[in-house]
């Protein structure tokens, strides 16, 4: 496999972390909000990801010229998705979203989780980083044989 393979690999999946992270940043940053434009409590989301083609037009032309069968593939956010689980209610007659019963109606958002999705992407981010370096070394070190 060609190194410029490698870090369209590791492209994909740095881009796609990067949005994951937003996802969950809006998440916490929404933890406790009670009314959005759309009307109603914040609902949590989450990121959905797909395995993606990292094949440019000349890849494509040069594998079937040559018949490179290993395609490396990377990876996509294909969609983002409202989290199905019920919001939390409390009683709180006093707060302006309240319903006339007096119970509010808070965010499905549980920081703790967020949190430790949190890591994890961060942790996931920071893995395909170190593997962009591995890369760019050993791209160095070959131009360097080659001198």
């Amino acid at each position: 496999m060609n190194l410029d393979r490698v870090f369209a690999v590791v492209g994909s999946a740095l881009d796609s972390q990067r949005q994951r992270l937003n996802i969950i940043a809006s998440n916490l940053a929404n933890a406790e909000s009670t009314r959005t434009p759309n009307g109603g409590p914040y609902i949590r989301r989450d990121v959905v990801f797909q395995t993606a083609s990292t094949q440019t037009p000349f890849h494509a032309v040069f594998n079937s010229a040559f018949g490179d069968p290993a395609e490396p593939a990377g990876v996509r956010v294909t969609d983002v998705i409202q989290d199905s689980r019920p919001l939390r209610t409390v009683y709180d007659p006093s707060h302006p979203d309240a319903d006339e019963k007096g119970y509010l109606h808070l965010p499905n958002v549980n920081p703790i989780e967020e949190m430790v999705n949190l890591m994890s992407a961060t942790r996931a981010y920071e893995a395909n980083l170190a593997v962009m370096e591995t890369g760019k070394t050993m791209t160095l070190r070959a131009l360097e044989m080659g001198r």
